[in-house]
């Protein structure tokens, strides 16, 4: 007998291959862009629940803020899910709520019972984006997470294109609620998808770190509020993504119904065009990304160009801004694929994970929080005789213009500041 040779000793794994981590990628994607489309579908269900429910323009921003307050509040959670359990566990175990808050949703016989599968609806969203930013991080180059990730968000933006003229033309041929039953079973393929194609890609062989306990994880969390530069990066995620998802997925249908008295599936037609337009944006600033050095300026720099293209759409009436305007804020909003980059540069790499759960948290807090606020000032501006749509666009303009202040006036990360 031959003893075995030393080379038969036991080696690592291979890691996944440079093909099935982007086959991975993609299909994490299609949960991304259900909950793109469950984000965006108050801009053209806002008529009809009106008419059902008798809603104002406050309980309006209520019902649509309902989803990013849940989708927001548990990203703290999602990100110790993935660090505990992993990706693929982790959006295989909540996207389910997800489908049943559709279900909900489509059941509802009150207003009570409507907001509430859309919380159902944003906790089973919770981990859509977060998975895709942190499988970004661990798998791929770090030189190209600015372009991966603008990949990864155009991609995810074909979820609006179905709350444009597909949804318009399917709720006039039914009801709202046939749009909730047909994206629940959209999401349930989606899963199907994920379960399918989706594996915890083989880690580094230095990366022998135990994993943390929840309470290790919830004190790694609390850390990030202990340096000085995560204010200022956390309140301009609060209002950037958060005005972009304000127009499309609130108040540009029942702005053009309103004051232009266009269709549904018209205003369904300039919601699907912004929405195409909006795909370009994050890939476009991903492939231009200037680095760290300029990345900061150009942040602030096209966040006061949003509030200055805000402000001059809540000061015009006209058709063609109106419907021009949106389309041009869809593309512009891609820049803010760029803080991603930013968040990854400004944190040391054992607390990438985190950072990017907390600045998610941040942005579709803000969503919620800016839903409600524009519906709270519609409201206000309708009592004091003020075209509602005027106030709700230059409040947007406002909040982005602080947002950008306080991204500039307050501490800044070292790598950024050298």
């Amino acid at each position: 007998m031959t003893a075995a040779p030393a080379q038969a000793t036991r080696l690592p794994p291979a890691p996944a291959s440079s093909r099935s981590v982007w086959i991975m990628l993609l299909a994490l994607t299609t949960a991304f862009a259900l909950s793109q489309s469950y984000r965006s579908v108050a801009a053209l269900m806002a008529s009809p629940l009106q008419g059902d429910f008798g809603l104002g323009a406050q309980a309006l921003g209520l019902f649509a803020g309902a989803f990013h307050f849940a989708f927001g509040a548990m990203q703290l959670f999602m990100g110790i899910g993935i660090d505990l359990h992993g990706v693929r566990r982790t959006v295989l175990t909540a996207f389910p709520i997800a489908i049943a808050g559709s279900a909900v949703s489509a059941l509802a016989g009150s207003y009570g019972m409507l907001v509430a599968g859309q919380v159902l609806i944003g906790i089973g969203c919770a981990p859509a984006f977060l998975v895709c930013t942190v499988f970004i991080a661990r798998n791929m180059p770090a030189d190209r997470f600015a372009a991966i990730s603008g990949i990864t968000l155009g991609l995810g933006g074909i979820g609006m294109l179905l709350t444009g003229t597909p949804l318009a033309w399917l709720i006039e041929a039914s009801s709202w609620r046939m749009g909730f039953w047909v994206l629940g079973g959209l999401a349930g393929l989606a899963w199907l998808l994920i379960w399918a194609l989706v594996h915890e890609p083989v880690q580094p062989a230095h990366n022998t770190h135990p994993k943390e306990s929840v309470s290790q994880a919830l004190a790694g969390f609390a850390a990030l509020f202990t340096l000085p530069h995560t204010l200022g990066i956390m309140l301009l995620a609060c209002v950037g993504y958060a005005s972009f998802i304000a127009l499309r997925g609130l108040w540009l249908g029942p702005l053009l119904m309103e004051r232009h008295g266009f269709s549904l599936v018209q205003s369904g037609n300039v919601a699907l065009v912004m929405s195409l337009a909006s795909l370009f944006g994050p890939p476009l600033f991903g492939r231009f990304d200037p680095g760290p050095k300029h990345r900061r300026r150009w942040i602030t720099g096209f966040t006061l160009l949003l509030a200055a293209l805000f402000a001059a759409f809540a000061m015009t009436h006209n058709t063609v801004i109106d419907v021009v305007g949106p389309v041009v804020i869809g593309v512009l909003s891609g820049f803010m694929v760029l803080q991603y980059a930013d968040v990854r540069s400004a944190y040391p790499a054992a607390m990438t994970g985190r950072a990017m759960a907390v600045f998610t948290m941040a942005i579709f807090l803000g969503v919620a929080a800016m839903q409600w606020f524009t519906g709270l000032v519609a409201s206000l501006a309708s009592s004091y005789g003020v075209e509602p749509y005027t106030a709700v666009l230059a409040a947007i303009a406002l909040l982005l213009a602080l947002g950008a202040l306080a991204f500039t006036a307050l501490p800044g990360p070292p790598k950024a500041q050298a």
